[in-house]
């Protein structure tokens, strides 16, 4: 019972910062889809601060506005390389689930891929304590690392 309440108090008052990022290659549309979950109220209060802007995820104002801020601000923070290739990442959209926030990417064009490179320093400015994990699935072999803050790189070889 001590450990629970232990447990409970330390996350109270230590947050948690975690994000997912899964990329996938799709052999039959010849695509990379990519989708990142963030916790949605560690995305808006970066996106405030980025955009000097008041956002709402949840219930936007003007949602036209919140994509592309949300699409600029992952563009910056997540680069992929598919074979040494830097792919451009096609924004598709966003949805809440729960509390957190899944923004989705496609890149067409690639029909198989040996080799998946990502930077991903998704809130590291935000938050010293940050880990962002990373899912790459190619031809159904899925492999997975976690980055800490400041480490922002990895490979992956299929």
């Amino acid at each position: 019972m001590l450990q629970l309440l232990l447990i409970s108090w330390f996350s109270i008052f230590h947050p948690f910062y975690v994000s997912v990022t899964e990329i996938t290659h799709n052999a039959k549309t010849q695509s990379l889809e990519v989708s990142s979950r963030i916790f949605y109220d560690d995305l808006e209060r970066t996106l405030e601060k980025q955009y000097h802007t008041p956002v709402d995820i949840v219930h936007p104002k003007d949602k036209t506005k919140l994509n592309q801020m949300v699409s600029d601000y992952i563009k910056k923070h997540l680069v992929i390389k598919a074979d040494g290739k830097l792919l451009s990442l096609s924004y598709v959209g966003y949805e809440v689930q729960e509390d957190a926030a899944w923004a989705y990417f496609e890149v067409k064009g690639i029909s198989k891929v040996k080799k998946v490179e990502v930077h991903n320093d998704i809130l590291f400015d935000e938050h010293k304590e940050q880990i962002n994990m990373l899912h790459v699935t190619v031809a159904g072999e899925r492999k997975s690392t976690k980055l800490d803050n400041p480490d922002a790189d990895a490979g992956f070889e299929f």
